[in-house]
């Protein structure tokens, strides 16, 4: 019988036990451990899985807690009160939600594996835990970001607290170990960077190498043991973006997508498939399917790893870097609530034996889903506009039908037993929580290098995607990116932080999309060779010009007429994007209050934008469906401390 390494930890105390037999995250060996040396090559496999089990049955309150103060979702009359008072800003303490112990939970087993393990062992002059311990410092400070994030100042621990009497030590409690997570990035800062260039471990050979059961509505879940780590590069890129240090966020993400090859692939509706008459479809339907039964799913595709958005129920997205897999049934481990409270019956008692693959029923879709999209959201996705290639004339031309990304992330149904239409959201239809996917990397990076005072580059991302090709000035013509400075390129793609025109990197930079044609069709790249005679797609200026006339009459602000006003704008459609390419996947509210900081904080060239409160202004309009009358400070931000 297989045996299974689960970590128990608490504040309360330390154990190192045996999970149930059947845990998705087991191992192949019978050895039982408590309170080990950690001296065995083994040892690291057995406690990175009882991290990862610790991260596991933290994934809900982390997306819970982000998307219901966010604003792209809504609560209806089957809500919980947990969720509404998350959802008005009202939990208090005794909300289920609010619980800092799940974060210390894996902070503990990360300082215990840390402090214990032995760094020397080899085989053939390799070091074979030093992947595991890279893990335990990344887990550790992802942990601590998200507990700063959620509370503001939190206790700092570094020692494994074994004991009752450790944890009830007043040192616990003095207010010199209550740190911002500025404070804490300084004392983790050192290890991270040492091991930034860690390999990430993989326990098992080919693609979905852990069996995450049998799912009820027939197949098997798999899950990828590499896909479940943390890459310590872009950890460090979230705390230095999260804590205003762009050009070291900048140097973090370039790193990962440099050593990484990461791509930002073209995962939209392929031209040869968008005729007039597909297009006038759109929005006469939803979930996917047009009246025709014209599957437009597919046409989100990845090369090379099949549906994008529409994640499969037995498998993980094709962008996929980190994910959080809850166990494909009950009784393997830890399940999630999300799909259901989203609108999928994922742990559903129908199975259908005679079912080889995974099969989804419409009574799957449940009504009774305790969360909606929100008004906001479904606005800024009718907002945007599609850029096709007409099949009646083979040019460029554009059709107010939203952002296509929409249809694959929502399924408007119907119910089987009352027959009444209702929408749910599909990202949890494979029970995982994205916590890094290629998009995210991009767009984090778009965000600091914006920051740093390139708009252009980091609208390039939006756009084009940054490509040696469109960006090398030693290039006869351009054809995509002119809008990029001269400045620009010397100072940002020859410089120290994102050099992408230096010839050790440029192989790498040759094949970029830009994220926002994910969800608009043609622009950038994808528009070339039929621009003649055509609307020239998402161009900068009249995009970002827009964008501008849009905060000035929401918000009544005074333009400067400079570069700031520019980053200012580009932040707001970076923000955009966020919400129309990660929409639900537990980041929103995090992703506002962070952009709030910044428009609150000096600009590149040391002036205040607007007004010193410009950011919590702009909050607060964003959230005003949510909570009318909410301050304009940070007071409201954070959730009381509870363990």
């Amino acid at each position: 019988m297989k045996k299974n390494l689960f970590i128990f930890v608490a504040l309360f105390g330390l154990f190192f036990g045996m999970t149930s037999c059947q845990d998705l995250l087991d191992t192949e060996s019978n050895r039982q451990a408590y309170d080990p040396a950690l001296n065995q090559k083994t040892d690291s496999m057995f406690y990175t899985l009882g991290i990862l089990k610790a991260v596991q049955q933290v994934a809900d309150q982390y997306v819970l807690v982000n998307e219901m103060r966010g604003d792209l979702t809504q609560v209806n009359e089957n809500t919980q009160s947990d969720l509404k008072a998350l959802a008005n800003f009202t939990a208090d303490i005794t909300n289920k939600y609010d619980s800092a112990y799940l974060y210390y939970r894996i902070i503990n087993n990360c300082n215990y594996y840390i402090l214990h393990r032995d760094s020397t062992l080899t085989t053939q002059g390799y070091k074979v835990s030093i992947p595991e311990i890279a893990q335990a410092h990344s887990i550790r400070a992802w942990a601590y970001t998200q507990l700063c994030k959620t509370y503001g100042r939190v206790p700092f621990v570094t020692e494994p607290i074994t004991s009752i009497s450790q944890a009830n030590a007043d040192e616990y409690k003095l207010p010199s170990n209550w740190m911002t997570l500025e404070e804490i990035l300084a004392r983790l800062e050192s290890d991270l960077i040492r091991y930034r260039d860690a390999a990430l471990p993989n326990y098992r050979n080919g693609d979905t190498d852990i069996n995450g059961g049998q799912l009820t509505f027939g197949g098997v879940k798999g899950i990828t043991s590499r896909r479940l780590m943390f890459p310590v590069n872009l950890v460090l890129g979230d705390m230095y973006l999260e804590t205003g240090q762009y050009e070291k966020a900048a140097d973090a993400y370039f790193k990962y997508i440099y050593r990484n090859s990461l791509r930002a692939v073209d995962c939209g509706v392929s031209t040869d498939v968008l005729s007039d008459e597909k297009i006038r479809e759109i929005p006469n339907f939803g979930g996917g399917y047009s009246p025709t039964s014209y599957d437009w799913n597919w046409n989100f595709w990845l090369s090379g790893s099949g549906n994008y958005y529409t994640v499969s129920t037995s498998g993980t997205a094709g962008d996929n870097i980190t994910y959080v897999a809850a166990a494909g049934n009950r009784l393997l481990g830890t399940t999630s609530t999300l799909p259901a409270l989203f609108g999928f019956d994922y742990y559903t008692s129908t199975f259908n034996e005679d079912t080889v693959h995974a099969s989804i029923g419409s009574d799957q879709y449940l009504e009774e889903r305790e969360i909606d999209p929100s008004q906001a959201y479904l606005d800024l996705c009718d907002k945007q506009q599609l850029y096709f290639k007409s099949s009646s004339t083979n040019r460029m031309v554009v059709a107010d039908v939203g952002d296509l990304r929409r249809y694959v992330t929502l399924n408007n149904t119907k119910s089987t037993t009352t027959n009444n239409e209702f929408t749910m959201v599909r990202k949890y239809m494979a029970a995982n929580v994205n916590i890094y996917r290629s998009s995210t990397v991009w767009l984090r990076l778009a965000e600091a290098i914006n920051r740093m005072g390139y708009p252009d580059a980091a609208y390039a991302i939006l756009r084009d995607g940054l490509n040696v090709a469109d960006l090398d000035t030693t290039v006869t013509s351009l054809k995509r990116c002119t809008y990029v400075k001269e400045s620009t390129r010397r100072n940002l793609f020859l410089g120290n932080y994102v050099p992408i025109l230096l010839d050790v990197y440029r192989s790498t930079f040759t094949s970029n999309y830009g994220i926002h044609g994910r969800g608009s069709g043609d622009v950038g790249k994808k528009a070339e060779g039929y621009l003649s005679g055509s609307v020239d797609p998402y161009v900068m200026d009249t995009i970002v010009g827009a964008k501008l006339k849009e905060l000035q009459a929401t918000y009544g602000i005074t333009l400067e007429g400079n570069i700031n006003d520019t980053i200012n704008a580009v932040e707001d459609l970076i923000c955009d994007e966020y919400a129309l390419e990660l929409a639900f996947e537990g980041t929103r509210f995090n992703d506002l209050t962070r952009l709030a900081r910044h428009k609150n904080a000096p600009m590149p060239d040391g002036t205040t934008l607007y007004s010193s409160d410009w950011g919590y202004r702009w909050l607060v309009e964003k959230l005003k469906a949510k909570r009318a009358g909410l301050p304009a400070d940070d007071s409201w931000w954070y959730l009381p401390f509870s363990k």
